[in-house]
């Protein structure tokens, strides 16, 4: 058996040692109310004033640009909901590709009365020309598209997208979740009047996120209290968390450029040994992430395939985390046309700032040992 491998990390990544010493002092002696006005709470008030700025510095925004949450998926229908509850109802549109953080308050959002629409994409997940024209001249109010899917790790062109959709008149929202740390991220660029982080993605704790937000956005709060976050978020303050997600954004863009490359390598690198296996690689013509190889074997049932390499000691996923208890296919192969007995087997292979050449060749051998075995096992019962 092989030593235990993660190759999840688009699910989430191990906390960096070094935004653990960050946050140490805020789990210990540090441990005020940033709302306090004694020691105790100016301590917290300036750790957190650092890690916004951290975080903003990460993607190009200014520091009053950056709203903390829980996570992104409440950063996600903050936007979502503290917009459109600011506005009469209208078309709010989607992509058909989208997390299920920002499908699900969509849905919401049409029992209010909003009429949705879910952009459709191509073979390989980027948004359809002629479906994305077709949308802009219905004038839409509020559309969300992703920066990088999770799953298929397709990137969308999200400026190009953003500049057509505010001449149509619309608030442009997007997930940057995944990109974070995988991409260079600058907010003016994308031109977006939204953008959604998420720190454990990054080497960063579980539990805080951010909505980097124009500040000529009204949104009405989904959480009511005592006015923090520019009284967007009201809560106290997870002062060690929010320090964590400064700390590890800080390392993250200090890494990117070297850490993209390396991955991009390994991930071609596995998918050069899965094609002669007969593996269907998704999107292979498309920008993806450079860690995040998905993948199908129409006659290896993939959950299957999932369950004996976690037992060999390697952790892959079927699809995304949050929906991988769901069985029926990925909504974003589906949206891609590709056949819902291959989408359904679909496994998906996310490497991290961890993962070393030796993990890759270790995962390809046992990757394709077990492939034949289950071959086996299928002629031999057929």
């Amino acid at each position: 058996m092989f030593a235990p491998v993660y190759l999840d990390h688009n699910a989430t990544t191990p906390l960096d040692p070094e935004v653990r010493e960050a946050m140490l002092p805020y789990l210990d002696a540090r441990f005020g109310n940033a709302s306090s006005r004694h020691e105790y709470g100016r301590q917290a008030r300036s750790a957190i004033d650092d890690a916004r700025s951290r975080v903003a510095a990460a993607v190009g925004a200014h520091p009053t640009e950056v709203v903390f949450t829980s996570g992104g998926s409440e950063a996600n229908n903050l936007f979502l909901k503290g917009a459109a509850a600011r506005l009469a109802p209208a078309l709010v549109a989607v992509s058909a590709i989208e997390h299920p953080c920002v499908r699900e308050p969509a849905k919401q959002l049409r029992r209010q009365g909003w009429r949705l629409v879910e952009i459709a994409v191509d073979g390989e997940g980027r948004i359809d020309e002629s479906a994305w024209s077709e949308l802009l001249g219905e004038k839409p109010r509020l559309v969300s598209v992703m920066l990088a899917n999770n799953e298929s790790g397709v990137v969308q062109d999200i400026a190009r997208l953003a500049s057509g959709g505010r001449v149509a008149g619309a608030l442009i929202h997007c997930d940057a979740v995944q990109a974070l740390g995988k991409l260079p991220l600058d907010f003016r660029t994308l031109g977006v009047h939204g953008l959604t982080l998420s720190a454990h993605k990054v080497y960063g704790p579980i539990g805080a996120g951010a909505l980097v937000l124009d500040k000529r956005v009204d949104l009405e709060p989904l959480i009511a209290g005592g006015g923090q976050e520019r009284k967007l978020r009201s809560g106290t303050e997870n002062v060690a968390a929010i320090v964590g997600f400064g700390r590890a954004c800080e390392l993250a863009t200090a890494r990117l450029a070297d850490d993209a490359a390396r991955m991009a390598a390994l991930r071609d690198r596995l998918e050069s040994a899965l094609v002669p296996i007969g593996a269907t690689i998704f999107s292979p013509r498309a920008e993806r992430l450079p860690g995040t190889s998905f993948f199908a074997l129409a006659d290896v049932d993939g959950e299957t395939l999932v369950g004996k390499m976690d037992r060999a000691g390697f952790a892959i996923a079927s699809g995304s985390a949050c929906s991988s208890v769901d069985p029926e296919p990925s909504h974003t192969l589906l949206a891609m046309g590709v056949a819902p007995e291959t989408a359904r087997g679909a496994i998906r292979v996310s490497l991290g700032r961890g993962t070393t050449a030796r993990q890759i060749e270790d995962f390809i051998g046992a990757f394709t040992h077990t492939v034949a075995e289950l071959r086996t096992l299928t002629a031999v019962s057929a």
